[in-house]
């Protein structure tokens, strides 16, 4: 297990769920942590648990990763003491809606277009060429079962997802000849926002995804991405495909009576 001891570390969409975890998984381990998310309120919060806990230094971003201009304004203006991201986390993503291609509602599709691909898009064109400059440095995506199976109604979040599924392979090939290491992370069912996010807040709709199972918690995931940054400098973990054990694919999960 290689350390990661005072490396700096950037996550996107910290402020809950995924990213929260992955925040106190890399705290524990004696990163410096970049947390960015649009909830200002959340990340102060986090921030002050991570200092009691561990002791952690955080520098806190109000991004929206969907905004190009915020993005490049805010990420080519980090302190100098900040500006050497060794490890970024894309884990600002989101779903909208269960609907059929058409009856969607394109103000979704343009939400989980914006923060799932082009979100990831910006911050990584943003950070990887300081990476490369540096000599070293990992990325890892954070996607989805979804990226690899499609299910009914996930059309568009599913068409995201497998987009990130290329990029990262894409990366790999781009990143061929340099020490920066490219790393997917892919979830099956996480009992996090996602659902209530997905519903618009139906919150009655959303506990019924998860009913009648035991779903992946968002410490399971975080614990895989810490095993991806923290393997030996010349050990790459292409991706990684992750499920509780009641789902089988994206349409097939054990449910208990």
């Amino acid at each position: 297990m290689a350390s990661i001891q005072n490396q700096i570390v950037l996550i996107t969409g910290a402020s809950s769920g995924i990213g929260a975890s992955c925040a106190r998984f890399f705290a524990d381990a004696g990163a410096r942590l970049i947390l960015a998310a649009r909830r200002r309120e959340r990340l102060e919060a986090l921030a002050t648990e991570l200092k009691d806990k561990f002791g952690t230094e955080t520098l806190l971003l109000q991004l929206d990763v969907g905004d190009r201009s915020a993005v490049e304004a805010t990420l080519t203006a980090l302190p100098e003491a900040w500006a050497a991201v060794d490890i970024l986390i894309n884990n600002a993503g989101l779903s909208r809606g269960l609907d059929k291609l058409h009856e969607g509602d394109i103000q979704d599709w343009e939400e989980m277009i914006d923060t799932n691909l082009k979100g990831l898009l910006y911050v990584t064109r943003a950070i990887l060429p300081g990476m490369v400059q540096r000599g070293r440095g990992q990325v890892i995506n954070l996607g989805s079962i979804a990226g690899h199976q499609t299910y009914p109604g996930g059309n568009v979040y599913c068409a995201t997802k497998a987009a990130v599924k290329s990029l990262t392979e894409c990366l790999k090939l781009d990143l061929l000849g340099t020490p920066v290491r490219i790393s997917s992370v892919d979830p099956g069912m996480v009992e996090t926002e996602f659902s209530e996010v997905r519903f618009h807040g139906d919150g009655d709709r959303a506990q019924k995804v998860y009913q009648g199972l035991t779903p992946l918690t968002p410490d399971d995931i975080a614990d895989v991405v810490l095993y991806c940054a923290t393997r030996p400098p010349h050990v790459n973990i292409n991706d990684v495909v992750l499920m509780p054990v009641d789902q089988a694919s994206t349409t097939m999960s054990y449910r208990r009576s």
